[in-house]
């Protein structure tokens, strides 16, 4: 009876393996963060103040945030706009940067 070959380290035949969806931690975080409840669709606005005024109202009522509103608002967002990174056109981008601007207004600190 010939001897079983055994591949290093465990590995499968190459292809066998099947096609794993990429899970972005990311997502998770927008879903299930434990930073702030935020309001569904709160950044899809196209304007700024309405964006800041979500994401104030949503950091003010929130239970599970760890920090002041302000900072998890502010937190929420930035990881937003980072999150987006290259997928974001500029056009969202100028969006995204004037609602913090909105954001820090809001909260008295512009």
């Amino acid at each position: 009876m010939p001897a079983k070959t055994q591949r290093p380290h465990g590995r499968k035949k190459a292809g066998s393996a099947r096609k794993r969806q990429r899970k972005y931690w990311s997502h998770a975080v927008m879903q299930r963060s434990d930073a702030l409840d935020i309001e569904s669709r709160a950044f899809t606005s196209r304007d700024p103040k309405r964006i800041a005024s979500s994401l104030k109202r949503s950091a003010e009522r929130s239970r599970r945030r760890k920090s002041s509103p302000y900072r998890s608002a502010m937190s929420m967002l930035t990881f937003y706009i980072n999150r987006g990174g290259r997928n974001l056109s500029p056009a969202r981008k100028r969006i995204l940067a004037r609602a913090k601007v909105e954001l820090r207004r809001a909260f008295g600190r512009a």
